[in-house]
């Protein structure tokens, strides 16, 4: 989850049955003109300002084809460097958020909130590790009235970290917790509304517009008291809570999302209160260990890349102390690339979607007549994952086959679901080592791709081996002395002058490699990477792209995860890139191996495992959910293409979990409720019979298979 303070002036647009609206500073105004006018090679709608002055919002279609329109604008301060979007300072407590301020770190407890003593520690120990702010749900008036002995307590500790009221259903709630607490979090999806019951409901302008005054009534009393009592407001969308009214206007979408924070914003604006930021958050973002911290880097450090988002949580279903270090990571890299404004040259970007999902997808390799060997299977539709080989492995061809995932059948390797595809090997073995080229022959013949730079080819060639080479290797043609015939892959930094890149004009090759140093201060890789991809889209070129990334020795480990998420990640969220290569000199092969595909995963492109959406847990979890995921976890891994939900409670709508196929929640103290998507199909099992209940209904829905036997 990132959120990010409300800027200066913010504009919106809007559209229902009379038309379209543009937005400047507080008020809509209504669009006296719109024209279809040229823009490129597509046609756009132009809308002026009715009022007096020079503002034009361009419109174009969301994607090719398209009929939602969506304003031509940017949507970062640069596409091509990292800048921080520029926001106003809010002030939480002694604690500024925004542009001019460090992003700050925050996590959520997990106690119950009624146990104030348990409450106080926690937060101290959050306080501890570094964290900026403490959120802390509130369900009722026991645990209203148990937060101002909370903050008291903490006070005479000498902890002044802000504290935030974490508000669900409760308007009288959030009014009494605004008298103690630094900053209130209201949910628009549930705070006056009723949260969406996936019906289909039809509202007039009329009906629209009389729910728009309920949410204004109720919501007001609160923007009145944080004024009064200097208060700070946080306006948090959850994707799996818009209500009914939302859905119908502008569907399960992340424009739905918007609208549904924004009512809230004008109903602050219109009160003179402005001390609010926004926060937007997906419906499967979380989890635990090495998927929790990949999914944030992800989504997080996509956001940061771009220079959007003034305060982060790492959301993983492990003790709320424990999020703190991996988010103040991520938040350094995000600083770091703002502090440098890491980027590349100006350049115009106009083939990635920002409105919409549309993957980039190279050319696989194809059979050519004439090839001993298929080299069909070096490359994988889904996502490819490469590994870089040391000769030592060579020297026990089992282990080195099992390391890569494959199956051995009689000593000899087959690929599996999550099989390595290719291997670099930056040294041959000799030519006289028979039984280390033995074993890469083997791994060849099941259409593995074994690459070696150019020079280790030509010295000591290797049959069937693709040659990995650079843009001066083409440029002077030591290529050429290669057999006539032999595959290609050509590594590339993204930031070369153009003129060089011409040279990948007049070449067949099977894939390139993105390799920009990882010690590089001032060039970004996700911005050299995004100017490469605008070059081979304005040539035609359809090469697949793998992203090359060489950690230094004695990284840590959640900065590898974090920034192989944050870096590889943001590519390929937008479609842009076919596979990795990750390396990392002192790094476990087997946790490079797991990392790259749980990438891969984590970007919705190669499913090789089970895949979990489970919540970081709070003081409403009603079972504890460290113990239980671990529990499912051990008993369902082996289940890819399934995707299973553990939900500490429903407070967020069973949209909350909309990716999932199947759901395990707490319903009651004790008791679980089992969904199948958001369909509750079996309610109040008991909690010790619930993972055979969670199991045997994945079986009734054809969806299990045994797990395989230990070889």
């Amino acid at each position: 989850m990132a959120t990010g303070a409300v800027p200066a002036s913010f504009t919106g647009l809007k559209s229902r049955d009379h038309g379209l609206g543009f937005a400047k500073s507080m008020d809509f105004v209504r669009v006296s003109d719109l024209q279809r006018v040229k823009f490129r090679r597509t046609k756009v709608s132009v809308i002026r300002n009715s009022n007096p002055g020079s503002e034009i919002a361009e419109l174009q279609p969301a994607s090719e084809g398209s009929p939602l329109l969506v304003p031509r604008q940017k949507y970062c301060e640069s596409i091509h460097k990292t800048v921080r979007r520029k926001t106003c300072t809010v002030m939480v407590g002694n604690v500024a958020i925004g542009s001019e301020h460090p992003i700050r770190i925050q996590t959520m407890t997990t106690t119950d909130t009624k146990d104030v003593a348990a409450t106080v520690e926690q937060v101290m120990r959050i306080a501890d590790k570094g964290a900026d702010l403490v959120r802390i749900t509130v369900q009722g008036k026991k645990e209203a009235d148990a937060c101002f002995e909370i903050k008291n307590s903490l006070v005479q500790k000498n902890y002044n970290i802000p504290l935030v009221a974490d508000i669900h259903f409760a308007p009288a709630v959030a009014l009494r917790v605004a008298e103690c607490f630094d900053k209130i979090r209201v949910n628009p999806g549930n705070f006056a509304d009723r949260r969406a019951q996936f019906e289909k409901l039809e509202y007039t302008e009329e009906d629209y517009q009389k729910e728009l005054e309920h949410i204004e009534k109720v919501f007001s009393p609160l923007v009145e008291k944080c004024k009064k009592y200097g208060r700070a407001m946080r306006i948090g969308t959850n994707h799996g809570s818009l209500s009914d009214r939302i859905m119908s206007y502008y569907g399960d979408s992340p424009r739905g999302m918007v609208e549904s924070a924004f009512e809230f914003a004008r109903i602050c604006r219109n009160l003179d209160f402005h001390n609010f930021v926004f926060s937007m958050k997906a419906s499967n973002p979380s989890g635990e260990g090495e998927d929790g911290r990949m999914k944030s880097a992800i989504g997080i450090g996509t956001l940061l890349q771009d220079g959007l988002g003034d305060t982060i949580r790492v959301s993983l279903t492990e003790p709320p102390e424990e999020e703190i270090d991996p988010c103040r990571r991520l938040a350094n890299l995000g600083m770091r690339a703002a502090d440098l404004q890491q980027g590349v040259a100006p350049f115009e970007e106009k083939h990635r979607h920002f409105f919409d999902f549309q993957r980039r997808t190279g050319q696989l390799p194809m059979q050519k007549e004439g090839e001993e060997v298929d080299y069909r299977g070096v490359l994988h539709r889904d996502g490819s994952v490469l590994m870089s080989v040391s000769l030592d492995q060579l020297k026990t061809p089992e282990l080195l086959y099992k390391s890569l995932a494959a199956k051995l059948v009689v000593g000899m390797p087959f690929k599996d679901l999550a099989t390595v595809d290719s291997i670099l090997l930056r040294e041959l073995p000799p030519v006289d080592d028979k039984d280390a080229r033995l074993a890469l022959k083997r791994l060849i013949d099941i259409s593995m791709g074994v690459l070696t730079p150019l020079s280790e080819q030509l010295t000591k060639p290797l049959p069937n081996a693709l040659a990995l080479v650079n843009l001066k290797e083409l440029s002077t043609g030591a290529y050429k002395l290669l057999p006539e015939g032999t595959r290609l892959a050509v590594s590339v930094r993204g930031d070369e002058p153009y003129e060089e890149l011409e040279m990948l004009k007049s070449i067949d090759a099977t894939m390139l490699f993105h390799d920009l140093p990882y010690a590089e201060d001032k060039i970004s890789r996700v911005h050299a990477a995004r100017r490469l991809f605008e070059f081979l889209s304005d040539n035609a070129l359809n090469f697949p792209v793998i992203h090359h990334i060489q950690f230094p020795k004695g990284i840590h480990r959640d900065d590898l995860v974090i920034g192989a998420g944050t870096n590889a990640g943001a590519l390929l969220v937008d479609g842009l890139g076919d596979g990795l290569l990750l390396e990392a000199p002192d790094q476990d092969f087997e946790f490079l191996r797991n990392t790259s595909f749980n990438l891969l995963q984590g970007c919705r492109m190669r499913n090789t495992k089970t895949e979990y959406v489970s919540c970081p847990s709070c003081g409403r979890t009603l079972f504890d959910l460290q113990e239980i995921s671990a529990e499912i976890r051990e008993k369902t891994s082996h289940l890819p293409g399934v995707s299973i939900a553990i939900m500490g409670c429903i407070v967020n709508g069973p949209g909350e979990m909309a990716d999932a196929d199947f759901g395990y929640v707490g319903g009651a103290p004790g008791k679980i409720d089992l969904y199948v998507g958001k369909t509750v199909v079996q309610r109040g099992i008991a909690m010790e019979s619930a993972t055979d209940a969670l199991i045997q209904l994945i079986k009734d829905h054809g969806r299990w298979v045994d797990p395989p036997a230990e070889e």
